[in-house]
């Protein structure tokens, strides 16, 4: 499984990266961006975390 960025929903806020460091970044154009191609089994719930909390819903995990 994989996260998936709306990049014209995203806004940059940052949510997903404050819960999921390792899997997420928000770059200069102040887009989230994954930081892995795919979600570690391990680190599958801190994604979901992310993509609930994320104020833009511009976040989804994809299979």
């Amino acid at each position: 499984m994989k996260v998936v960025v709306n990049e014209d929903r995203c806004v940059g806020n940052g949510v997903c990266e404050s819960i999921a460091a390792d899997l997420f970044v928000v770059d200069d154009d102040a887009i989230a961006r994954p930081q892995l191609d795919e979600i570690p089994a391990d680190r599958y719930e801190a994604a979901l975390e992310a993509v609930r909390a994320c104020p833009s819903q511009a976040l989804r995990i994809s299979e």
